[in-house]
């Protein structure tokens, strides 16, 4: 048994066991003493795994939709708050409180361009 049966299997050990599960399944006489390795308890628990393995990359497929809808949805919204702040400069200048109040910084409190002086 694995030690830590909390991380997923390689793929090479999964093929492995669909590998011996294949050979399984063509054995007319398998009849193995624990009756826990029944031949329909195996397929039970094949059966059991391609679900959950089905169920996962469906959720995954969800997941990745719904981070996708989030994503357009937070654009549209900086989108829309971009161009509320043009709509603001617009309706009170650029050099008004409400301009300020959104963020923007007055036209008369800009830093002016200085000259560079030449080095010596």
């Amino acid at each position: 048994m694995p030690v830590d049966q909390t991380r997923r299997l390689r793929p090479s050990d999964l093929q492995a066991d669909l590998d011996v599960f294949a050979a399984i399944e063509t054995m007319e006489d398998y009849a193995p003493a624990n009756k826990d390795y029944a031949l329909a308890k195996l397929q039970a628990a094949k059966a059991a795994k391609d679900t959950a393995v089905e169920t996962e990359t469906q959720t995954d497929d969800d997941a990745k939709a719904a981070r996708d809808n989030a994503t357009a949805a937070e654009w549209g919204f900086h989108d829309a708050m971009l161009a509320a702040k043009k709509q603001v400069v617009a309706q009170y200048g650029d050099d008004s409180n409400e301009a300020q109040a959104v963020g923007l910084i007055k036209k008369s409190e800009r830093a002016k361009p200085a000259r560079k002086k030449a080095a010596a």
